[in-house]
C-alpha cells in the first residue's frame, strides 16, 4: 500500500486510467478510487493530503496527552481528489500499553473505512444499530456527532461509526480495550480548517496499521 496505488476495499492492485476505461480498476471490485501511497508522519505531507483532499481530515485537537501523528492515507486521484482520508494517531492508552487510532472521512462507498476496520463493505451501516441510544459522542468540527460500535470486526480492535458533515465518519482503535478513549468525547478538527495550527501537529514514527490494515 506504500509503494504504489491500491484497491481501496481489498488491498490488491489497481489498474489506471487508459484505453479502455477512463476509471481505476480493481480486478474484484471493478471502479474504485485508489489508495495513494501512505504519507509519512509529517507537517509537510500532512499539508499535501490537506490542500488535495475533498473530504474533511479528521484529527483529535488537541491531540490527548502523549499522543502523536503517526501517518496518513487517502483515496483518490489528482482527477477526482480526496475522496477518503485515514489519519493515525498513537499514544498511551487509556488502560496502559500504546493504543493506535485511524480516523476514517470518506464518501458513500468508496470502502477504505470498512478495510481498516476489517469488514466487508464498503459501508458500515449493515453493522450498525442505529435504533440504540449511541456507544460514543465525538464532537466533529464543532458539531456533536453521535457514533455507535460496528459490529462483527475483528477482536484485536474497536469500531465506532457514524455521519459528519454528510459523510461517513470511521475510528478504529486498537487494542479493543483503548476504544475506552471514545468515551471521552474526543473534540476532532477538519485540519483543512487548521490554518498555521496546522505546523504545532507533534509527529511519531509511521503506523504499521495504515500499512497492514
Amino acid at each position: 500500500m506504500r509503494g504504489e496505488p491500491s484497491c481501496p476495499k481489498c488491498g490488491g492492485r489497481v489498474r489506471a486510467p487508459g484505453l479502455f476505461s477512463d476509471t481505476w480498476q480493481c480486478a474484484v471490485h471493478g471502479t474504485v478510487y485508489p489508495v495513494q501511497p501512505v504519507t509519512p508522519p509529517s507537517v509537510e505531507g500532512l499539508g499535501v493530503v490537506v490542500h488535495r483532499t475533498q473530504v474533511p481530515v479528521w484529527m483529535p485537537w488537541p491531540l490527548p496527552v502523549g499522543w502523536l501523528f503517526t501517518g496518513v492515507a487517502g483515496a483518490g486521484d489528482d482527477r477526482s481528489g480526496g475522496r477518503a482520508s485515514a489519519v493515525a494517531c498513537s499514544g498511551p492508552g487509556p488502560l496502559g500499553g500504546v493504543g493506535e487510532l485511524i480516523l476514517v472521512a470518506e464518501e458513500l462507498g468508496v470502502g477504505l473505512g470498512a478495510r481498516y476496520a476489517g469488514i466487508e463493505g464498503p459501508d458500515p451501516g449493515p453493522c450498525l444499530n442505529v435504533e440504540k441510544p449511541p456507544d460514543a459522542k465525538v464532537l466533529a468540527a464543532g458539531r456533536p456527532t453521535p457514533l455507535w460500535h460496528v459490529s462483527g470486526v475483528p477482536a484485536d480492535r474497536a469500531v465506532f461509526a457514524g455521519e459528519a458533515c454528510g459523510l461517513w465518519l470511521w475510528a478504529v482503535v486498537w487494542p479493543e480495550q483503548s476504544g475506552l478513549l471514545m468515551y471521552d468525547e474526543l473534540v476532532l478538527a477538519d485540519l483543512r480548517d487548521a490554518g498555521a495550527e496546522i505546523d504545532l501537529v507533534p509527529c511519531g514514527a509511521l503506523s504499521p496499521r495504515l500499512l497492514q490494515p
